[in-house]
């Protein structure tokens, strides 16, 4: 269940980079990219895991 919620920030850090691109707004593509790496950390971690 962890994973799904990853792959959905993921998506979601992803489509806020592309809009923010289309939009002209950098605040935008930040936060998405933001979103990205910590989505990326937190499924590596829960990997590391085992849970």
């Amino acid at each position: 269940m962890r994973y799904v919620i990853a792959i959905l920030a993921v998506a979601l850090g992803v489509a806020a980079v592309v809009y923010g691109g289309a939009d002209d707004s950098p605040g935008l593509q930040l936060l998405g990219a933001v979103l990205v790496v910590g989505a990326v950390a937190f499924a590596v971690r829960t990997a590391r895991r085992g849970t």
